[in-house]
């Protein structure tokens, strides 16, 4: 069975940056990626609301 992505050799003088292989990596995984990116993103703003509720300022008469 043949790769569908068959890895492309990189010149051996060229360091690819981290940038360039995270998107590899992430075209490479793709629903998964998107998985995980959607989790951290609902639990940084989860931990914002958390924050923000429990630092809400306590006025008199409510």
């Amino acid at each position: 069975m043949t790769d569908p992505n068959p890895q492309t050799p990189q010149p051996s003088g060229e360091n690819p940056s981290f940038t360039k292989l995270a998107m590899r990596n992430m075209v490479r995984k793709g629903r998964l990626s998107l998985l995980h990116f959607g989790l951290t993103a609902a639990g940084f703003i989860g931990l914002i609301v958390l924050v923000a509720w429990l630092g809400r300022p306590q006025l008199p008469g409510s």
